[in-house]
């Protein structure tokens, strides 16, 4: 609405079919495209059922003799029109199997990479990290770098931020309803600094001047976040394996991309 446009969410509800299951769950897929936000998509999803055998053994607390899951999530893409603006993905899950545990993070895809946008991302989900656990921040910062990483490129996806999975609820130090409790307080953190840290960094460079070199180097940027998301994304995995909705699951790709 500030920069002039009238753009707003389009929604659309998707139901996941499992054979032999009357309750496999679904989702909602929230679409924008405007002239801020070139394309934003927000997922939300429950999904229930049982893994392929194969697919199981890979998937913490689950295997091929106990498939059984359920996984719920919070998923946000945006791909900014003007390449002086990052791009940014946010990610929050709860997942039952065998275990339970809480996984997400956050990290900024900057296409013309600004010093000052990415010490104000890290320094936000750096408090946020502080305020439940002193080794959070550094631990979750290493498993961002190593994780969003394009080997076949030898590059990473972005500037970091945070990546962390398989926090668990079960901790012999606690009961296990105060270790769930702790482990969303400190999930619904990850997604407030989110809403803090990102809508400022928008508003920063929304209106910055920009050539015709810089939108070939965000178009050319916007290859790779599609090779990363296409080839070693686990959410894109999780969700081909699981019968998710293929759009849904897509929504993270960019409008455009170029090779060259």
């Amino acid at each position: 609405r500030e920069a002039g446009s009238d753009a707003g969410f389009q929604y659309d509800s998707w139901n996941r079919e499992e054979e032999g299951n009357a309750d496999p769950g679904g989702g909602t897929r929230g679409l924008m495209k405007g002239k801020v936000f070139e394309k934003v998509g927000v997922n939300v999803s429950t999904v229930r059922g049982n893994f392929a055998k194969e697919f199981a053994a890979t998937i913490n607390g689950a295997s091929a003799d106990s498939p059984g899951f359920t996984a719920t999530g919070i998923s946000l893409v945006a791909h900014m029109a003007n390449p002086h603006v990052p791009a940014v993905h946010m990610n929050t899950r709860f997942l039952t199997t065998g275990k339970a545990w809480f996984g997400g993070g956050a990290d900024l895809n900057p296409p013309i990479p600004y010093a000052e946008d990415t010490d104000e991302f890290h320094a936000c989900f750096r408090a946020a990290c502080a305020a439940h656990n002193p080794t959070y921040y550094e631990r979750f910062k290493k498993w961002a770098d190593d994780y969003f990483y394009i080997p076949h490129r030898g590059v990473h996806r972005g500037v970091g931020g945070i990546f962390y999975d398989h926090l668990e609820c079960e901790d012999p130090a606690v009961d296990e309803g105060a270790a769930f409790d702790r482990n969303l307080a400190f999930t619904k953190d990850v997604g407030e600094a989110f809403l803090d840290i990102f809508p400022r960094l928008v508003r920063r460079r929304m209106d910055s001047a920009f050539t015709a070199q810089d939108k070939q180097t965000q178009l050319e940027w916007r290859g790779r976040y599609a090779e990363f998301n296409l080839v070693y994304d686990r959410g894109t995995l999780f969700g081909l394996k699981t019968g998710g909705n293929i759009d849904a699951i897509l929504m993270s790709l960019p409008p455009e991309a170029v090779w060259s």
